[in-house]
């Protein structure tokens, strides 16, 4: 790591090659086996004025902050906290509502907006699972940053808890294309015509929502 750039040598490139991860902020590096490093680290210096105007191009900080709004679902939420001994997180209306110690509202709003997530996912899997005549083994959340879901061939389906951040159209139609794999694990033509079966619309708006602003998805509960 050289002026928080994160270098990494790579057999397979053929030049080298900078880039910055929207989803993490993390400037990255990629050289040749063989590339002098000195050079390449020149050569970086050089991108200085193309890496300031990307990091400055990045998703902002979304905090778990009193005041802060969240939409979940659709509907816009803004963190309350009050000083008090109630532990749990409650939706009261337009607020998320919290007491208890401060310092631990971050983790008890994200604990929520989780099994919120998993609620609603293994809903929409249930309802899209039934429509193809399959089941589904398992419905899990995590928070991998490579992908939205992932169907397993035991039958286990995985999402992101962030989808519950994204409109419900998005969450839904991966939900769709997750449970079309329990029919085809593939993305064949016959693939992709179940999932707009399912879905009951073209599920490529989803994904173009995804590529445009499932980045900033990744940055609620970031203070920096």
């Amino acid at each position: 790591m050289i002026d928080g750039i994160e270098i990494v040598r790579n057999p397979r490139a053929r030049s080298m090659r900078l880039t910055l991860d929207r989803t993490t902020g993390q400037a990255r590096l990629v050289l040749p086996r063989r590339a002098a490093l000195k050079t390449a680290i020149a050569w970086a210096q050089d991108k200085r004025g193309w890496l300031a105007e990307q990091r400055a191009s990045l998703p902002k900080p979304v905090p778990y902050a009193p005041g802060t709004v969240l939409v979940v679902d659709d509907a816009a939420l803004t963190i309350a906290w009050a000083a008090g001994r109630r532990r749990a997180v409650v939706r009261e209306g337009g607020l998320l509502s919290l007491e208890g110690p401060i310092e631990t509202l971050p983790r008890r709003v994200e604990a929520w907006l989780r099994r919120t997530a998993l609620d609603l996912l293994a809903d929409d899997t249930r309802h899209y699972a039934r429509a193809a005549g399959v089941t589904v083994a398992q419905v899990a959340v995590g928070d991998a940053r490579g992908r939205w879901g992932s169907c397993a061939s035991s039958g286990a389906i995985r999402y992101s808890w962030r989808l519950v951040l994204a409109p419900a159209w998005v969450r839904r139609a991966t939900a769709a294309h997750e449970v079309a794999h329990r029919v085809h694990m593939n993305h064949g033509a016959a693939f992709h015509a179940l999932v707009a079966e399912l879905y009951g619309a073209d599920p490529a708006p989803a994904r173009v929502w995804l590529r445009s602003h499932g980045a900033a998805l990744h940055w609620v509960g970031r203070s920096s």
